[in-house]
């Protein structure tokens, strides 16, 4: 799914962990699980399952007041 259809049902607090810490390989579990629960991923590995086209939204598209 893409990330513009589970973004905004992400926890304002996993979003803005995801913007402080853009492009890192390995998400914490509880991120992994927000974004699993928004309707993204269901990761089998650390990194999240998130695409650079992913990170390009988070870093560019995505609002800072949710």
């Amino acid at each position: 799914m893409e990330i513009f259809m589970w973004w905004l049902d992400l926890d304002l607090e996993h979003k803005e962990w995801l913007r402080e810490n853009l492009r890192v390989t390995e998400l914490p579990l509880t991120v992994l699980q927000g974004i699993a629960e928004a309707g993204g991923p269901h990761p089998d590995d650390p990194g999240g399952g998130l695409s650079a086209a992913d990170w390009d939204f988070i870093e560019t598209q995505s609002e800072f007041v949710d």
